[in-house]
């Protein structure tokens, strides 16, 4: 398919362009400031130019569209300004699509669409499904609520097929080797103190995990997808305790449901995607950490022994420490 990215020089963008390029799609990625992304067409745009947008779509006719350009996290810009950008862009890039004949579009919403972190939330039921209620508790939440409904909306009154995905804290690959995520900690911090999962109830999801995501959502017969919304996660909790153990001390609104999340059980179910798309992801935090400080250690073994390249190297892996992902 040729697939459009918007947003494809973010986080998740990175890895899911390339991701699906990989995976034999022709993708053009679409962002105001370029990434050089390997297999990727990028187009320098900034998608709040409804014209620009439209005139892109309809000289490019691709066969799918996926939009996750906008502000990125709650509170990344004052709330007003955060709903705006969010909703507009959505449905400025909704819109393009559909006059263009586009006949895929699939748009990032967010599980922070339910409203945990609120002082008042509670779950409704553990683990926690897309039957769950929405209770948007910041304007970052809402705008993905709004997104959501106008996917919703479009596959009801186009003839294209438009779903959306809530894909759990994202950690690109470079974060697995030490770089801050999104929140400026480390992931080896998230896991030693608890308390700094439980913010986003220990979900997490391998940005190349979404991209296989995606492509089965490309692939996916229309009646199984069209208005329809998955929550796109790993399939374990990110803590090194069972969440049956953590939730009272740091996650009490998960509620006694949460006493069924023994072993590595994630509190966000990923059933829905495995049962209509056969999707599952295939990485997880032990074994992407112990790749990463293998791969480290390989590479200070080498250095020390003078090999100039394995020098360089051994430094790269050192150095992604102190280095923000955009």
């Amino acid at each position: 398919m040729l697939v459009v990215v918007t947003g494809s020089s973010g986080r998740l963008g990175r890895s899911l362009s390339t991701g699906l390029a990989a995976s034999g799609h022709t993708v053009v990625g679409v962002d105001r400031t370029p990434a050089a992304l390997e297999g990727v067409d990028e187009r320098t745009l900034d998608v709040s130019d409804a014209r620009a947008t439209g005139a892109l779509l309809e000289s490019l006719r691709p066969d799918a569209v996926v939009h996750l350009a906008g502000i990125a996290v709650p509170f990344g810009a004052p709330e007003r300004e955060l709903l705006v950008t969010n909703t507009s862009l959505a449905h400025t890039v909704f819109d393009a699509a559909a006059r263009a004949g586009v006949r895929r579009v699939l748009a990032a919403s967010s599980p922070t669409v339910i409203g945990y972190g609120a002082p008042t939330w509670r779950a409704a039921d553990v683990p926690i499904d897309e039957t769950h209620p929405t209770q948007p508790a910041h304007a970052y939440a809402l705008s993905k609520h709004v997104i959501e409904e106008a996917v919703r909306m479009f596959a009801r009154t186009t003839s294209g097929v438009y779903g959306f995905f809530r894909p759990c804290y994202v950690i690109s690959p470079e974060e697995w080797r030490g770089a801050p995520t999104q929140q400026g900690h480390t992931v080896a911090e998230r896991l030693a103190d608890p308390g700094l999962a439980a913010v986003s109830l220990f979900n997490y999801v391998d940005a190349r995990d979404v991209a296989s995501f995606v492509d089965a959502w490309l692939a996916a017969p229309a009646d199984a997808v069209d208005g329809e919304g998955f929550f796109v996660g790993a399939a374990d909790a990110l803590a090194e305790r069972p969440v049956a153990d953590l939730w009272r001390e740091y996650a009490p609104a998960l509620g006694a449901g949460a006493d069924a999340l023994v072993g590595t059980s994630p509190v966000f179910s990923i059933d829905k995607a495995a049962d209509r798309l056969g999707w599952r992801p295939q990485r997880d935090w032990r074994s992407e950490l112990a790749a990463a400080g293998a791969a480290l250690a390989t590479a200070t073994s080498a250095a020390a022994a003078g090999a100039p390249d394995a020098q360089s190297a051994a430094s790269g892996a050192a150095t992604t420490t102190g280095s923000r992902a955009s």
